[in-house]
């Protein structure tokens, strides 16, 4: 029951933020009593803490799957960004970060923490795998490179308070960060990239 509670929270939390979903809420969407959810959490900032980290792991969890489908480097961006879309897709315009941020910023903190050092490991894979594929200069400073991603992708998340805006953001930070590095093979992977987006 607990792992049940856990998961329902992290999708009710997502969908419609940390601050407006309440522990009478959750408990009405899955049918059980407050008391229940009270026997598992003796607040609602533990259950915060929890949901969090499950979702961590349901994140990472996915980007490990796309990773295992051994995409070029610039499509391997843009399928991780397409995942973190679906995935924040909020009913309320208000960003879920930017929620935990404002009224969670403990937790804000330790999440952030965790996802720097293992997004920071993402972007350096990715980096490496792009100068293999040719389509990342090879005289890239790597270090610098992923410091400035996750600097501008992370200053993004905690001051953008509409999820639509932090996501418009986004892609332009990714389109940015890949021609700073793009050879000219890269450039037409980027553009092809970019052009599936106003597809869709």
């Amino acid at each position: 029951m607990k792992e049940k509670i856990i998961k329902k929270a992290g999708e009710l939390f997502l969908k419609l933020g940390f601050k407006s979903i309440t522990m009478d809420d959750i408990a009405g969407e899955m049918c059980i009593s407050k008391k229940t959810i009270y026997k598992y959490f003796c607040n609602k900032e533990i259950l915060v803490e929890e949901s969090t980290n499950y979702m961590h792991k349901e994140i990472h969890g996915t980007i490990d799957t796309i990773l295992e489908l051994n995409l070029n480097a610039i499509a391997e961006n843009f399928k991780i960004r397409e995942m973190f879309s679906e995935m924040f897709q909020s009913s309320v315009d208000s960003s879920p970060i930017y929620q935990l941020k404002k009224h969670y910023p403990e937790i804000y903190e330790k999440v952030m923490l965790r996802e720097i050092n293992e997004c920071s490991m993402w972007f350096r894979q990715n980096i490496v795998k792009g100068i293999e594929n040719k389509l990342y200069r090879t005289d890239l400073d790597i270090d610098t490179y992923v410091k400035f991603y996750y600097t501008l992708i992370f200053s993004i998340n905690e001051n953008t308070s509409s999820e639509k805006e932090s996501q418009r953001l986004e892609l332009e930070a990714l389109e940015y960060h890949t021609r700073a590095m793009a050879t000219p093979t890269g450039i037409i992977e980027l553009e092809k990239q970019l052009q599936n987006q106003n597809i869709q």
